[in-house]
């Protein structure tokens, strides 16, 4: 069969890795793959085609901040990507992000609903389908989403509006816009999102929960000299790996944990800025965004505990990560966030204490197992 993929980046961040994986396995099996990507993208073997360009990317996320109309721009590369569609004749088409800045959503359903026997796959990694403005509403505790959206309180948040407030429009044409569309099968990565996707005006499709996966020959119990090289010896290492470091992925909840924790600990986090490296306090060493895999099998090896402080999620894989390299998790009860723990070291969202004394636990216990 023919598939073709369709997300904002291929092979680096979670998402554009969980398709690499996709590909390979079905490539594997003897399937055609073509990616259709917007921005970042490793170079390997998969067939790959780049929706719109630099400039499209930036006039879409300028009229994104401005009109507060995120998805309805990029006409022209959409009408172009679809060419190229029309051309390849996939059996099968799988979308997963379609938002960041580089397609047109009415444009594609449209064609979707016009080709009413391709088999259709869209994987939500997260609440923006069904919202007129936000990825995640659970920091807001906002449920407008469930009857319709309207004075946005998070317009500040991605995808960023500077003022406009146009999310009773958004919802109003992804209703439209996602409606009565034939052979389409939404899949999630985390039985929360499904049953947050069951709440909303796309409840009319079949739901299927497929948890996200990684790559068990990079992720593994993995040695390294990381301990010697940074003179972590006889220290307790916690962890944190996030693509971006803000207040949504539990940012002030790092800084407030290392006042919490005594010099037996060291914190290391990866995916840092430059700017905020230079201004992390004593005790915590920070590392830049890599996309080196093997460092981070390194770095999650060589940690005593990871700590995942996130306030809204879908099903994080660097929890997978991190679990596959021998590694405990500890992370907040928000999202799919403790369905990728294992539900284990699960604490309440924004109890930092509560983090301190999980991972506390799991020193204790660490100590008691090397003296039996």
């Amino acid at each position: 069969m023919k598939y073709i993929f369709i997300n904002s980046v291929y092979g680096v961040r979670s998402t554009g890795k969980i398709i690499a994986s996709q590909c390979k396995t079905l490539m594997e099996q003897g399937n055609e793959c073509l990616v259709a990507y917007a921005r970042e993208s490793i170079d390997d073997d998969v067939p790959k085609f780049r929706i719109g360009s630099p400039i499209d990317y930036k006039i879409h996320a300028i009229e994104s901040r401005l009109l507060d109309n995120h998805g309805l721009a990029s006409k022209k590369a959409t009408i172009e990507f679809l060419k190229q569609v029309d051309q390849y004749q996939p059996d099968v088409i799988w979308m997963h992000n379609i938002h960041g800045y580089y397609l047109n959503y009415e444009i594609l359903f449209d064609w979707l609903r016009q080709h009413p026997r391709i088999i259709k796959k869209w994987t939500l990694h997260d609440c923006w389908a069904f919202t007129g403005h936000c990825a995640y509403y659970t920091m807001a505790n906002c449920d407008r989403w469930m009857t319709g959206c309207h004075h946005c309180s998070q317009l500040k948040t991605y995808p960023i509006s500077i003022g406009f407030d146009n999310s009773a429009n958004n919802y109003a044409r992804k209703k439209k816009a996602f409606a009565n569309v034939k052979n389409l099968t939404l899949i999630t990565p985390s039985q929360w999102l499904a049953d947050q996707t069951r709440k909303s005006f796309l409840s009319e499709y079949a739901v299927s929960v497929v948890n996200n996966s990684i790559d068990i020959d990079v992720f593994k119990p993995t040695t390294s000299d990381i301990r010697e090289n940074y003179g972590f010896e006889g220290k307790f290492i916690v962890l944190g790996v996030a693509v971006g470091w803000e207040e949504t992925k539990g940012y002030p909840d790092m800084m407030e944990l290392r006042k919490l924790l005594d010099d037996k600990y060291v914190m290391v986090m990866v995916g840092l800025t430059q700017k905020q490296i230079h201004e992390l306090p004593d005790g915590i060493i920070g590392i830049e965004k890599t996309k080196d895999q093997k460092q981070l099998a390194e770095l999650y090896s060589a940690a005593d505990v990871f700590v995942n402080p996130t306030h809204q999620d879908n099903y994080p894989t660097v929890n997978l990560e991190a679990r596959a390299c021998g590694t405990p998790v500890v992370t907040y009860n928000a999202g799919g966030s403790p369905e990728s723990a294992g539900y284990e070291h699960v604490v309440p969202v924004g109890d930092v204490y509560a983090l301190a004394e999980e991972i506390e636990k799991i020193r204790m216990e660490e100590i008691g197992k090397q003296t039996i």
